[in-house]
C-alpha cells in the first residue's frame, strides 16, 4: 500500500496521502495544499478524494481548496454537518481507490462526528484514526461542548471514547498499522507518543485506552489533567465546518510596509535576543525564529480569534512564509498589516542581574507561566506565582507590583512572550525575562 505521511511540527499535525493506480486520495490536509500537489504529480496520481476524519480545533484543513483545484470529492461524516460541497463517509460506506479499499467506522469521543478511516489492500490494513485513536493516547473530549454542528458535553464525549474503543476496532486485524492525526506536542491529547505510527497490536499491549477497566475508571483517566484549550479552538472548528478560503489569495491581499512604526496590538515575530535590543511599545514577542517553534499555537493561546494585531517580521523575505504559518490555524484575516521596523520609537527590555536573583530571589516576584499541569508536578521557586501564559494577559492585574517581576517558563521560549505581555499590562513595572537561564535553576 502507497501511503505517504506528511509532518507539520509545530503543531505536530500528520496529514496522508494514499496513491493507486494513479489515483491518490489525502486525508486530514493541513492549510497549505502545496505538498499534495507535488507528491500527486511526483507520482503520476490524480487527486480525486479528499477524507476528513472530523472537524479540526488546531488547524485549519485545506479540503476546501483542493476541491476548487482539483475536482476531488470530499468525504466526512454526516453528523459534521459541514457547509461545503461533500459526500457521507458513515459506517457501511466505502471508496474505491485503484485496488485499495476504504471504509469508514464511526468513532465519536474526541468529537461526536470522528471518523476513522480503514484502507485495505490484499492482506495489508491501515487505519487512519484522525483524534480518535493516538499513539499511546487517544483523543480528549473536551473541545466540544461549545461549537460545531453536534455539540456534547466532555462527559458524554469521554463516554462516547470508552465505547468506541472497546467495541469499534475489535474485528481489525492485530497487524493494521495505525496512523494518527497527532503526535507527541499537541494539544488534541496529553500523553501522545513521539512514534509517528504504530500496530494495533502495539496499542492494544501498550495504550492505556485499550486495558480492561470499568467505563468509570477509563472517564475519570480520560478527563484528568488534559491540557489548556487555545482560544482558537472553536474558531477552527467553524471554519472546518465551513471550509477555508485559498491560503495564497488570503495572504496576499495583507499590507506590507518596510521601515515603519505602528501601535495597538503588535505581535513581534523576531527572536527574542533582538526583541530585546528595541521594539515598539505593546508588542508581545512570540518566536518564529525557527520552522519547529510553536509560534502557531502560542499566537492562537494569546491572541484571541478576530482580534486585529500589527506582524512585525525580521524581513521582507520571510513575509509570505510567517503569513503562512498563522493562517494554519486562520489567523491571517486578523492581521491588519504587516510591518519591518525603522529605528525610531523603540524600547528595550531590561537585562536581569542574574547574580543578584541568585542572592536575594526575595527581592523580586517571580512569576511562572508554565502551563497548569507543568504547575501541578512542581515549582522551580517555591514562592513562584502562578499564571500560565494561555490566561497571562487576563491575570496580570492580579499580580503584585511591589518588587520587580522576574517570569519564567520552562525552557525559555515562553518566558519572551510572558515578560512581553508583563510590560504591557503593568506599565511602570520593572519586568524581567529569565529566559534560558532557568536551566541553572533546575535539579
Amino acid at each position: 500500500m502507497d501511503i505517504k505521511q506528511f509532518e507539520y511540527k509545530p503543531l505536530a499535525h500528520y496529514s496522508y496521502a494514499l496513491v493507486s493506480d494513479g489515483k491518490m486520495a489525502v486525508i486530514d490536509p493541513e492549510r497549505d495544499p502545496q505538498q499534495y500537489y507535488t507528491f500527486a504529480k511526483a507520482n503520476n496520481a490524480k487527486i480525486v478524494a479528499i477524507i476528513e476524519t472530523h472537524p479540526h480545533a488546531d488547524f485549519v484543513s485545506s479540503h476546501l481548496e483542493i476541491h476548487k483545484e482539483t475536482g476531488a470529492t470530499i468525504y466526512n461524516s454526516e453528523k459534521l454537518g459541514a457547509d461545503y460541497p461533500h459526500q457521507g463517509f458513515d459506517e457501511g460506506d466505502h471508496i474505491t481507490l485503484g485496488t485499495i479499499t476504504l471504509k469508514a467506522i464511526n468513532t465519536p469521543g474526541h468529537s461526536p462526528d470522528s471518523i476513522t478511516i480503514v484502507a485495505t489492500e490484499g492482506d495489508e490494513t491501515a487505519i487512519f484514526t484522525g483524534d480518535t485513536l493516538f499513539i499511546g493516547d487517544v483523543g480528549r473530549p473536551d473541545l466540544r461542548e461549545k461549537v460545531g454542528n453536534m455539540k456534547a458535553k466532555r462527559e458524554e464525549l469521554a463516554e462516547m471514547m470508552y465505547h468506541t474503543m472497546t467495541s469499534k476496532f475489535n474485528k481489525l486485524p492485530d497487524d493494521a498499522v495505525v496512523y494518527p492525526a497527532h503526535g507527541a506536542g499537541s494539544l488534541c491529547g496529553k500523553n501522545l507518543s513521539e512514534a509517528a505510527s504504530s500496530t494495533l497490536s502495539e496499542e492494544r499491549k501498550n495504550n492505556w485506552a485499550f486495558k480492561e477497566q470499568s467505563k468509570e475508571k477509563f472517564i475519570q483517566t480520560l478527563l484528568d489533567g488534559q491540557p489548556f484549550i487555545p482560544s482558537y479552538f472553536g474558531f477552527n472548528v467553524d471554519i472546518n465546518k465551513t471550509g477555508a478560503k485559498d491560503v495564497a489569495a488570503a495572504i496576499s491581499k495583507i499590507p506590507f510596509k518596510e521601515n515603519t512604526t505602528a501601535t495597538g496590538l503588535i505581535i513581534d515575530m523576531r527572536n527574542e535576543v533582538d526583541f530585546k535590543k528595541g521594539h515598539l511599545e505593546g508588542s508581545i514577542n512570540i518566536q518564529a525564529k525557527t520552522d519547529t517553534e510553536k509560534f502557531e499555537t502560542w499566537l492562537g493561546a494569546i491572541v484571541t480569534p478576530k482580534e486585529a494585531f500589527t506582524l512585525v517580521i525580521d524581513s521582507k523575505e520571510n513575509k509570505d512564509k510567517i503569513l503562512n504559518r498563522l493562517a494554519k490555524i486562520g489567523y491571517e484575516k486578523q492581521v491588519a498589516q504587516v510591518i519591518t521596523l525603522s529605528e525610531e520609537n523603540l524600547v528595550n527590555t531590561p537585562k536581569l542581574d542574574l547574580k543578584d536573583f541568585k542572592k536575594n530571589p526575595d527581592h523580586y516576584t517571580i512569576v511562572d507561566i508554565r502551563n497548569q499541569s507543568e504547575i501541578n508536578e512542581g515549582k522551580f521557586f517555591e514562592k513562584a506565582l502562578a499564571h500560565p501564559l494561555n490566561t497571562l494577559r487576563d491575570t496580570a492585574e492580579n499580580i503584585p507590583t511591589n518588587k520587580p517581576i522576574v517570569v519564567h517558563c520552562a525552557g525559555g521560549y515562553r518566558s519572551a512572550a510572558g515578560s512581553s505581555i508583563l510590560e504591557n499590562e503593568l506599565h511602570g513595572i520593572t519586568v524581567y525575562d529569565l529566559s534560558d537561564d532557568i536551566e541553572q535553576f533546575k535539579d
